[in-house]
C-alpha cells in the first residue's frame, strides 16, 4: 500500500509541487508523521492535511520541518511564500465562484415570482400618462397645457433686514451658549468636588481594558486574537507553531497533558498526547465564565481543542478524562 495519497487535481500547480517537496524531505528523514508531529509540535492530523494538500502549511511548521530534516530553511521559506500566494489566488477564486453562484440562485428565485413585486421594473414603465400640474393628465407625446398668466395681484416685496440685525441675533446665540456651557461645567466640577460615592472612586481607579491587536498589528499568517479566536483551530488561525508555548503539563494516566498558550493571539488551547482513542481534553479559563473547549481524541491518540480567550496563561486550566475513568487536570499558574 502506498504511503501517500493522491494530491486532489484542482491543487494548484505552485502548491502541488510544495507539497511533493514536502513528502519527499519527509521520506528522506525516514521519519513517521507521528514522528515528525512530536519533534515539530504539530499534531499528527495536521501533518496529514499539510502532506495531501488539504491544507497549506503554516510558516511555523515550515521552519519546524526544516529543523527537524536538516533542511535549509531559507530555501523551503521561500517555497512556502509561492505557494501561500497561490493558495490566496485559488481561495479568492473559489470565493468569486461562490459569490457567482449565489447570485445566480438569488435570481432565479426572484424570476420566480415573475419580477412584480413592489418597485419592479416593467416594460413601458415610466412611459405612460402622469398627472400634470394643473390636475389634469398627459402622456409624453402630449405637450403640457402653456400657464396661463395670472390675475392676482403681486406680492409686495419683502423689505432688506436691517444692518447690523444678523450680526446682533448671532452675538446674542454665542453669548447664551457660553453661559450654558459655563454653568454646566460648574455643576460637573462640583458633582467631582463633592465626592461621587464608591463606584464613582471604583470607576476612576479600574484600569482601562487592553485593546485586542487590529488585523493590521497581527503578524503575518496570524488570523485573529482573543476573543475571535475562541472556538477557531489554533493551527488553522496561525496561533501555534513559534507563537506558541507549553504553559503546564501533567501526567493523567498514560496520558500526558498540555497548556498551550499564545501571547501573541491571547488565547490558550489543551492538547493531549500518548491517549487512547475516546480519552477527552478540556481547556478552560479560572478566571473569566467562558465556556470550556472539548476535544476527544481519535485512532492517532492525540487530540487538542479549540481556543479559549484567556487573560494570561495562568488563566488556564487543562483537564482530561480517560475511558479508564481515571481524571487529572493541570494546575492554573502552576
Amino acid at each position: 500500500m502506498p504511503r501517500w495519497k493522491a494530491l486532489p487535481e484542482e491543487l494548484d500547480p505552485q502548491v502541488r509541487e510544495f507539497a511533493t517537496q514536502l513528502r519527499r524531505l519527509v521520506d528522506k528523514s525516514g521519519l513517521s508523521i507521528a514522528a515528525v508531529a512530536d519533534r515539530t509540535g504539530y499534531s499528527k492530523t495536521s501533518w496529514e492535511r499539510y502532506l495531501n494538500g488539504r491544507l497549506l502549511a503554516p510558516k511555523g511548521a515550515i521552519v519546524a520541518l526544516a529543523e527537524v530534516t536538516g533542511t535549509n530553511p531559507l530555501h523551503l521559506t521561500t517555497m512556502w511564500e509561492l505557494s501561500e500566494r497561490a493558495w490566496s489566488r485559488s481561495e479568492m477564486r473559489h470565493d468569486m465562484t461562490m459569490e457567482a453562484i449565489r447570485i445566480s440562485q438569488a435570481r432565479d428565485a426572484l424570476g420566480e415570482f415573475g419580477g412584480d413585486g413592489p418597485g419592479a421594473s416593467r416594460p413601458g414603465a415610466g412611459t405612460g400618462p402622469r398627472p400634470a400640474a394643473s390636475g389634469g393628465w398627459h402622456g409624453p407625446e402630449s405637450p403640457a397645457t402653456p400657464p396661463r398668466p395670472s390675475t392676482a395681484s403681486p406680492a409686495p416685496p419683502t423689505p432688506p433686514a436691517a444692518p447690523g440685525r444678523g450680526r446682533r441675533r448671532t452675538a446674542i446665540f454665542v453669548t447664551a451658549l457660553v453661559g450654558a456651557l459655563l454653568v454646566i461645567a460648574g455643576a460637573v466640577l462640583l458633582t467631582d468636588l463633592g465626592g461621587g460615592g464608591d463606584d464613582t472612586a471604583k470607576v476612576a481607579e479600574s484600569p482601562p481594558a487592553k485593546p485586542s491587536p487590529t488585523a493590521s498589528e497581527l503578524p503575518a499568517g496570524v488570523k485573529c486574537a482573543g476573543d475571535d479566536c475562541t472556538g477557531e483551530d489554533p493551527e488553522l488561525m496561525g496561533c501555534g507553531g513559534e507563537f506558541a508555548e507549553t504553559a503546564t503539563t501533567t501526567k493523567v494516566g498514560t496520558a500526558v497533558v498540555e497548556v498551550r498558550y499564545s501571547e501573541t493571539c491571547g488565547v490558550a488551547w489543551a492538547r493531549i498526547t500518548e491517549a487512547a482513542p475516546g480519552d477527552t481534553v478540556e481547556i478552560s479559563s479560572t478566571q473569566t465564565d467562558a465556556q470550556p473547549q472539548t476535544g476527544t481524541v481519535n485512532a492517532d491518540k492525540d487530540a487538542y481543542t479549540p481556543m479559549l480567550a484567556v487573560p494570561s496563561a495562568a488563566a488556564a486550566e487543562a483537564c482530561a478524562t480517560l475511558t479508564t475513568g481515571v481524571e487529572g487536570c493541570t494546575t492554573a499558574g502552576g
